[in-house]
């Protein structure tokens, strides 16, 4: 039968001719551009912060920092709900769109706040008694955390949609180099991520520090307009696609379904394909037998009130199948594993206390130089690091072992992982032996009572810790993420991405906690707290040596928690149950007791 709408589409051609296709290699500028424009601005505000929280809002070190915790805490959580809202309800272009704005919202209020002298308080009064200086009113906050609030918003939209919308532009099945094409962007994407952070820790702070807090933070708002007018006028440009339920949602179901049916009997195993709901072209007849109460939520006490004609579930929040059911298995097992990565986020969040550091020490490249480096750059030794150990493994470590050992060599993600964490507790220590040699220095100059003083050390001494920290967040953040994405199913490719997003979140509140137990532990009986106010009183080196240790107690946390998970996907696919060669010489974390893990259970739920 001929289509009805051929001979309109033929004349509507002819009127208006050939109708271009949307998306593309042409939408890539403007999607590109507002995530780059948004980590720049977003990225640029944080080294500094705890300068003008101090400075103009009379905050002291761990009140400062512990907003800071809370601030980097929401902007690591709204991704979440972003991800969520976009699935569910706005879809990807409006929420990428109302982010944009809220975070030009609210870098404008920040803005606003360094221009406008009477919504921060008012400078100290030399000629009163006491020298008295005015904390801070209700509303003044209340403009400040509101700005703070923006700007995490926007970031929650942005972050986690802006990949996936670029991917949706290029996304052609039909095309033969489809592969190619988006891993092209997957890696012109990062690339630009990069640049922008080193971009923030570099431009954007050495503005701050030589033109002042009005220049400094109307860049970043106006970077952010751009940023958000060029991706909404490429609007008749891009590809939108139709929201669909959310994996969340799934999710949730399982764990209701669960509950609900928790009264039935488990099936016997032979029996198990019959009583256990899955849709027909799935391999998943039967769920497997690890976290077996969750199995209650596929399980089909009757057929005919809980399966309709068309095979689905009338019932979804009382009948799931049995994929969903080994979706939330599987990202049960791997919350162990992802918790080790907590610790690491917490040891690298700590840029408030090395800023202070730094400001204290000569920044100068040489003795006899002028040129300082700004206290807030120095993030991009870390940034550095990062890159340049992606780009050495790939392109001369694996090389060059696979030619030593005459056969292909790769370091396993498990290992990564674990060698990532030791990494972190190494910086630690070395931050705590860094900060003893600089308080040393500082007292023996005469420099107890002042705290704003440049002590006669190089801050180039903080390097290595900088450089720890980046080679620690490309083995543990990169191996993570890489382990959520193999080792879960490919449905659950959004939750493997935002995995690591979550841990940071939680990093930020549990270094508060841990900071303000110091704070209040450290400080009765009228004795300066280990994080005081005057970095020369305080003992920064002792809360680095306490972190550094609580590092070391996760990393044996993390072995046991690598032994205890078994192998990985790739390990059982390829019949290497016993371990694997590399890790075994190189560091003796895993590869031990995997012969216990039932490997059928393991293959279905994966």
């Amino acid at each position: 039968m001929e289509n009805p709408t051929t001979e309109t589409e033929a004349k509507q051609i002819q009127l208006n001719g050939e109708k271009k296709p949307k998306g593309g290699i042409i939408t890539m500028p403007f999607i590109i551009a507002n995530e780059a424009f948004e980590k720049v601005a977003s990225y640029g505000l944080l080294p500094n912060m705890i300068m003008y929280l101090i400075r103009d809002y009379r905050f002291g070190v761990a009140k400062g920092t512990n907003v800071l915790f809370m601030w980097s805490a929401a902007t690591n959580f709204t991704p979440l709900l972003g991800a969520f809202l976009s699935d569910s309800y706005l879809g990807r272009f409006l929420t990428i769109a109302i982010a944009s704005l809220s975070s030009f919202l609210g870098m404008v209020l920040l803005w606003l706040t360094a221009m406008l002298p009477q919504v921060k308080p008012s400078p100290c009064d030399p000629t009163a008694a006491g020298n008295h200086c005015g904390s801070a009113t209700a509303s003044q906050l209340a403009l400040l955390y509101s700005a703070f609030a923006l700007i995490s918003i926007g970031s929650g939209g942005i972050r986690p949609c802006s990949l996936a919308f670029g991917a949706d532009q290029l996304d052609n099945k039909e095309n033969p180099k489809n592969e190619r094409v988006l891993e092209s962007f997957f890696g012109w994407y990062y690339a630009s991520s990069a640049v922008a952070v080193l971009i923030a820790f570099t431009g954007i702070v050495y503005i701050q520090e030589h033109l002042g807090w009005r220049i400094g933070f109307g860049v970043p708002a106006v970077l952010m307009l751009i940023a958000a007018l060029l991706f909404v006028l490429a609007f008749p440009l891009y590809v939108r696609r139709n929201v669909s339920k959310s994996l969340f949602t799934g999710l949730a179901q399982v764990v209701v379904a669960a509950y609900v049916n928790r009264k039935l009997s488990l099936p016997n195993q032979q029996d198990s394909s019959i009583t256990y709901y899955h849709m027909k072209d799935s391999e998943l007849k039967a769920p497997s037998h690890k976290l077996r109460f969750l199995n209650k939520a596929c399980l089909i006490s009757n057929r005919e009130e809980e399966i309709g004609s068309d095979g689905f579930a009338l019932k979804p929040w009382r009948l799931c199948t049995t994929d969903k059911v080994e979706e939330l298995k599987a990202l049960i097992k791997v919350i162990p594993i992802w918790s080790t990565g907590i610790m690491m986020s917490i040891n690298t969040s700590q840029s408030s206390f090395q800023l202070l550091q730094a400001t204290s020490m000569d920044r100068r490249l040489s003795r006899h130089g002028s040129f300082q480096v700004p206290a807030g750059s120095f993030g991009m030794f870390t940034i550095i690091a990062l890159a340049m150990w992606v780009v050495l493994y790939d392109r001369a470590v694996i090389p060059l072992a696979s030619k030593i050992r005459g056969r292909p060599f790769r370091l396993s993600v498990k290992l990564r992982m674990g060698l990532g964490l030791f990494m972190s507790f190494l910086a630690m220590a070395i931050s705590a032996m860094v900060e003893t040699l600089r308080r040393k220095k500082a007292l023996s100059q005469g420099y107890a009572n002042n705290a704003n003083a440049i002590v006669d050390i190089s801050a180039m001494w903080l390097v290595p810790q900088y450089v720890l920290h980046g080679l620690a967040e490309a083995l543990t953040a990169i191996g993570q993420t890489e382990f959520f994405y193999t080792e879960f199913p490919k449905s659950m490719s959004s939750i493997a991405a935002s995995l690591f997003g979550l841990g940071m979140a939680v990093a930020s509140l549990l270094a508060s906690v841990i900071l303000n137990a110091v704070n209040e532990l450290t400080s009765r009986n009228g004795e300066d707290s280990w994080v005081s106010d005057n970095i020369n009183k305080g003992h920064y080196n002792y809360y680095y040596w306490l972190l550094a240790i609580m590092s070391f107690i996760n990393v044996i946390y993390y072995m046991i928690c690598s032994w205890s998970y078994g192998p990985l996907v790739d390990q059982v696919r390829n019949g290497r149950v016993n371990g694997v060669r590399e890790e075994e010489e190189l560091l003796d974390i895993v590869g031990k007791g995997f012969e216990k893990e039932d490997l059928r259970d393991v293959v279905k739920t994966n």
